[in-house]
C-alpha cells in the first residue's frame, strides 16, 4: 500500500499542470489502474491524525475532487499559474452575476405577470362618464338595467360618447336595442365587470314583481348540479301565495349512472320542494313530510320537470305542461338563483311556440353568462295565446317531427344535433310552429291570432334565421297581452363563485357533459379538487371509491396525508391545482380552507353511500363495499359551504369508469353515450 501525504502546495505544483480542471475550479489527480493508494484529505498539522481515503484499484480511473480547496496566490507560484487562477476566478465571478441578474430579471417579470394578472380582472373602462346626463329611461336590451352614463359602477352604464350617439340616432333606434357596457363586455370579450348590486336589492326586485296585480305563475329553475343549494331556503317567503312549478335544469351535464336515473332525479326534486316547505298537489303530498309550522296561504308545487335550456332537452314538453295547466290566465315569472339557466331558458322560449310570432324579431335575446347576475333587471316577453288552433297546429307539427329519425332531418338540423350531442348527454330540439313572413313586403298581411279560429286558411309556416328589416311591435298586438318575464338571479349565500373571477368561473363551472373520474383510496390519502376543495381519507378498514363529479377542466391531485399541506402551500395559486389562479398574491386574498369531519357508514353495495359536496365546485360521491366506518375530512373556502347529501343524486356513479390504470389509483374515464329526446304530442292527458 502506497501512502501519499501532501500539501496544497504541492498538489498544485505536481498535479495541476497540464490537467482538465475539475468541478467547482478544484484539481484533479488521476490514478492508474492497478496501484493501491491511501490519501489523506485536506492540510495535515504537526500532531493531527488526518482523516484517510481507500482508493478501489478495480476501476479504471478515479477522479478525487476536493470541494473545499480554494487557491490563493502566493509567492512561490509561477507568475502564469497565478495569472490563470486569478482569470479563471474572475470568470466565475462574472459568470456568477450573469446568473444573478437572469435570477432578479425573471422574478420582476413574474412580478408584473402577477400585477397585470390583476388588473385584469377588472376590464378598463371604454370612455368617461357624464354625471350631468339624465338617465335614460330605456333598459339595456341585454341585462334590463336603465341605460345611463353617469357612474362606471352601476348597471346599465354606457361611455358617455356613446350615449350621445345612439340618443342622435332616435330615428333609427337609438337606445331602445342598445346594450349596456358590460353586456357588450361579457359577449364580446368574455370579460366581466363588477357591478353594486347586493343580495338584498336583488330579492326586493323579485318581490316587487311577484307583488303586481292579477294571477301569475312562477317557473322557478334550479340547478340540479348544484342540488339542493340552488334551491333557496326562504323560497316560500319570497314567492308568497303563487302556483310553483319546478324546473330541474342542466340534466344534460350530468350522466346516466342506470336506466331509470331521470325518474329518480325527478322524484329527488319533489323531496327537496317537501323539505324546503312548499306545499304540493294532493297527488304529490302524500308521504312526504312538510315543514311544520307554516300557516296561511303558500306556494303550491303543480308540477316538477327535467329540462335542459341550452340543449332544448325537454323543452317542448315543459311548453306543452304550462299552456295545458296555466293556459292563458296571467303573467309567468322565471324565478331561480345566478347561474341556474334563466337567461338561457328565456332565449329557448323567445324562439318558440311559446311567444307571439312576431315577438322572436322584435325583442332581443337576453345576454347569457357564466359570470353570476348577468341579468339585472326584468326581461320580457309576450305569450301567445294557447288557442285550440295553435294548440292543433303545434300537436301537428310535435308528432311529424317525433316520427323523423335522425337522418330525415336537414344538414342544418343535423349537425345542430352533432354539436349538442357533444355538449350533452341530454338533446332536445325546439322549433316553431308559426314564424313571421320573410318577405320585407308581402302581398298580404298575415295575422296568427286574426286566423286562430280558422281552420279552412291555415298560416304558411316559413323558418329562417333572422328578418331582413327590423320588426316593431304596434301597440294593438300587444293589447291585454300576458307577458313571460326573466326575473334577476338571487343570488346564494355561501357559494364559492362569490369569491372566484370571471376566468376562474369559466373553468368551475361545467358548460359540457359531465365525465365522471374515479380514484380507489386506502387509508392516509388525499383527494384535491383543485384548490378549492379537499377530501382526506383518515381511518378505514378497507379501500373505497371515490368519483369526482365536477368541470371536467377542474384537476384533480390525489397524495398522502404527510405531503397534503405541502402541496397546498406550494402549488396553490399555481398551475398543479390551476383554481384559484394568480400566484402568491392571489392567494393572499383567497380565503383560507377550513374543515369538517365527515363519518360515513357503507352499505356493503356496489352504491355511493353519499356525497360530499364542496359548494358549488361539485361534489365526490363516496362508495364503500365494506359496511364499517369512514372517517373523512372536507375542506372548502372559509365563508363557503360543504354538504352531505344522503342519499346521493347520483348512487350508482361507480359503474360509470373504465379500466384501472395500471400503477396508479386511478380508472380511465369513458363518456356515456348522448340521447336525443323524442317531441312529445300536448295532446298527453
Amino acid at each position: 500500500m502506497l501512502s501519499l501525504r501532501f500539501s496544497h502546495r504541492l498538489l498544485l505544483l505536481r498535479f495541476g499542470a497540464g490537467l482538465p480542471a475539475a468541478r467547482h475550479g478544484s484539481p484533479r489527480l488521476c490514478i492508474p489502474p492497478g496501484l493501491p493508494v491511501r490519501l489523506q484529505q485536506g492540510p495535515a498539522a504537526k500532531g493531527a491524525p488526518g482523516v484517510w481515503t481507500m482508493v478501489d484499484p478495480s476501476k479504471l480511473e478515479e477522479n478525487f475532487v476536493f470541494p473545499e480547496y480554494v487557491p490563493e496566490p502566493d509567492r512561490d507560484v509561477e507568475p502564469s499559474v497565478s495569472a490563470e487562477l486569478q482569470q479563471r476566478q474572475a470568470e466565475e465571478e462574472r459568470q456568477q452575476q450573469l446568473r444573478d441578474e437572469r435570477r432578479q430579471r425573471r422574478l420582476e417579470r413574474e412580478q408584473r405577470n402577477t400585477r397585470n394578472t390583476r388588473e385584469k380582472r377588472q376590464h378598463p373602462m371604454v370612455g368617461s362618464p357624464d354625471p350631468t346626463v339624465p338617465v335614460s329611461g330605456v333598459n339595456c336590451s341585454g341585462c334590463g338595467a336603465e341605460l345611463h352614463c353617469q357612474d362606471p359602477l352601476v348597471p346599465g352604464y354606457l361611455p358617455s360618447e356613446k350615449y350621445r350617439s345612439l340618443e342622435a340616432q332616435a330615428d333609427e333606434g337609438g337606445l331602445a336595442r342598445a346594450v349596456c357596457q358590460r353586456c357588450w363586455l361579457l359577449v364580446h370579450h368574455q370579460r366581466a365587470l363588477r357591478v353594486r348590486v347586493d343580495r338584498e336589492q336583488y330579492r326586493e326586485l323579485v318581490r316587487a314583481a311577484l307583488r303586481r296585480p292579477g294571477p301569475a305563475l312562477v317557473l322557478y329553475i334550479m340547478d340540479v348540479f348544484d342540488l339542493p343549494d340552488s334551491l333557496l331556503p326562504d323560497l316560500p317567503d319570497l314567492l308568497g301565495p303563487k302556483q310553483l312549478m319546478l324546473l330541474g335544469n342542466k340534466v344534460d351535464l350530468l350522466p346516466g349512472d342506470s336506466p331509470g336515473y331521470l325518474r329518480r332525479l325527478r322524484e329527488r326534486l319533489w323531496d327537496e320542494c317537501a323539505r324546503a316547505g312548499l306545499q304540493l298537489v294532493p297527488t304529490k303530498a302524500k308521504g312526504r313530510p312538510a315543514e311544520a309550522g307554516r300557516t296561511g296561504p303558500q306556494c303550491q308545487v303543480q308540477d316538477v320537470l327535467l329540462i335542459s335550456a341550452k340543449t332544448g332537452f325537454g323543452v317542448e314538453e315543459m311548453i306543452s305542461a304550462v299552456q295545458r295547466s296555466w293556459r292563458y290566465r296571467g303573467d309567468v315569472y322565471l324565478v331561480g338563483s345566478t347561474n341556474a339557466g334563466k337567461s338561457t331558458l328565456f332565449n329557448t322560449l323567445l324562439q318558440s311556440d311559446y311567444c307571439i310570432a312576431k315577438g322572436a324579431d322584435a325583442i332581443d335575446r337576453a345576454t347569457i353568462s357564466p359570470w353570476p347576475g348577468t341579468t339585472l333587471n326584468l326581461l320580457k316577453f309576450p305569450i301567445s295565446s294557447p288557442t285550440p288552433y295553435r294548440l292543433f297546429e303545434r300537436n301537428r307539427r310535435l308528432q311529424q317531427e317525433a316520427a323523423k329519425s335522425e337522418d330525415d332531418l336537414s344538414e342544418q338540423e343535423q349537425k345542430h344535433l352533432k354539436q349538442m350531442k357533444k355538449r350533452g348527454y341530454l338533446v332536445g330540439r325546439v322549433g316553431r310552429t308559426f314564424s313571421t313572413p320573410q318577405n320585407a313586403e308581402p302581398t298580404y298581411e298575415f295575422d296568427a291570432d286574426s286566423l286562430a279560429f280558422d281552420m279552412e286558411n291555415e298560416p304558411q309556416r316559413i323558418t329562417r334565421d333572422a328578418p331582413t328589416k327590423r320588426v316593431e311591435l304596434i301597440p294593438e298586438e300587444l293589447k291585454d297581452a300576458h307577458w313571460f318575464y326573466d326575473t334577476p338571479g338571487i343570488v346564494k349565500e355561501n357559494c364559492v363563485l362569490n369569491y372566484l373571477t370571471e376566468k376562474e368561473v369559466k373553468i368551475v363551472l361545467p358548460t359540457r357533459s359531465i365525465i365522471p373520474r374515479t380514484f380507489i383510496l386506502k387509508p392516509g390519502t388525499v383527494l384535491f379538487l383543485g384548490a378549492l376543495g379537499r377530501l382526506d381519507y383518515l381511518q378505514g378498514n378497507t379501500s373505497a371509491w371515490f368519483s369526482v363529479v365536477a368541470s371536467n377542466l377542474l384537476p384533480v391531485h390525489i397524495t398522502t396525508l404527510e405531503k397534503a399541506d405541502t402541496i397546498y402551500q406550494k402549488h396553490a395559486g399555481q398551475t398543479l391545482l390551476q383554481v384559484p389562479m394568480g400566484g402568491v398574491e392571489r392567494m393572499a386574498e383567497f380565503p383560507p380552507l377550513v374543515s369538517q369531519d365527515i363519518t360515513l357508514e357503507g352499505n356493503g353495495k356496489l352504491e355511493a353511500v353519499a356525497d360530499i359536496k364542496l359548494s358549488s365546485a361539485g361534489w365526490v360521491a363516496v362508495t364503500s363495499l365494506s359496511e364499517d366506518k369512514l372517517h373523512l375530512r372536507g375542506y372548502t373556502p372559509q365563508g363557503t359551504t360543504l354538504t352531505i347529501r344522503q342519499p346521493p343524486l347520483l348512487p350508482y356513479i361507480v359503474s360509470v369508469k373504465g379500466e384501472r390504470i395500471k400503477k396508479s389509483v386511478a380508472y380511465k374515464t369513458k363518456r356515456p353515450p348522448s340521447l336525443v329526446d323524442k317531441l312529445k304530442s300536448s295532446n298527453k292527458k
